[in-house]
Order: structure tokens, then sequence, then C-alpha cells
């Protein structure tokens, strides 16, 4: 499906998402997943790739689509017009207010990568799941969430602090 670039079409693209998935009869847990990973991918390809151009889905689009295969493999992919940089994870400050996505991305999927287009267009997609009817979350998904790690503060007793006031 076509989706305006930038926030506006992110809300559509789930609602259509969760419902065709659950028609298709795809697991709870498996659709939840899908739709964080879709929004993540619109949400990155609206920050740091540009529109879609030409004819194809015209311009200011962005392209959202998901399939589940024969063998029950649920794909999400995500593509735009390409921009200055290539996806990666990143590793953000505590107080950073993004960064996390495609992190949240690589711990909930069973694999993911990019694709170029000869017409500069950037496809990044997701494989979520490989059986997505039968499939539930995956327990040990706080362990794979890779958090910045953060300086250890010395243990402070503070009736000393107070004491060194005087």
């Amino acid at each position: 499906m076509a989706v305006p670039h930038g926030p506006a079409g992110v809300g559509e693209a789930r609602h259509r998402m969760r419902d065709q998935l659950r028609t298709g009869g795809v697991s709870e847990t498996v659709i939840d997943d899908a739709v964080l990973i879709l929004s993540e991918l619109l949400s990155n390809a609206c920050r740091h790739g540009r529109p879609l151009g030409g004819s194809l889905t015209g311009d200011g689009d962005v392209r959202a689509a998901w399939r589940v295969d024969t063998s029950g493999r649920l794909t999400v992919e995500v593509t735009d017009g390409g921009g200055p940089t290539r996806p990666v994870p990143s590793t953000p400050s505590v107080t950073a207010r993004g960064g996390r996505g495609l992190n949240i991305i690589t711990a909930l999927a069973k694999d993911w990568g990019v694709r170029d287009d000869v017409h500069g267009e950037v496809t990044v997609w997701v494989v979520v799941q490989d059986d997505a009817v039968s499939a539930h979350r995956r327990d040990d998904f706080a362990t794979r969430v890779t958090a910045p790690s953060v300086a250890q503060l010395p243990d402070l007793d503070f009736a000393d602090a107070f004491d060194n006031l005087d």
C-alpha cells in the first residue's frame, strides 16, 4: 500500500495490517510484533529516507507491504526513495529520544536486511516469523534487546556527605 511520507499514514497501515493478518489466521502475538515492526520501519523511512517519486506510487509516498507465504513465513517490507545513510542499528544514549527502532526490530524478528533498487529505492525487509499462524512471541525478548551501557556510580555515604558540609 502507498503510505504518505510522514506520520499521517502510519495508523492506517497498522490497522490494515492487523485486519488482514487476523483474517489470515495469524497468531495475535505475531500480529502485535508485526505491527510494531511496521511502525518502526515506516517511522525510519519518513525520518531518514526520501519519498518515492514517479508514477509508481506518486510523490510524497513510501510503500508498505506484508505477506504470509505458502510456508507460513510472515515478511514485512517498507520501501522509500533512499537517503544519505544506510539503515543500521545504533547505540543511543539513555536519554536519547530515538535510535532504538532497528534494535527493537532485531530483537523481535527472525531476520532483516536492506535491498537497493536500480532506481535508487531502498527496501528494508523483515522476516517476522517463520510460522506466523501457530507461532508465539519468543520468551527471551528482553535479553535480545541491547541496552546502552550505563556507567556505575560509586556508592555514596550520604551521612558522610552531610558531615562534610559544615
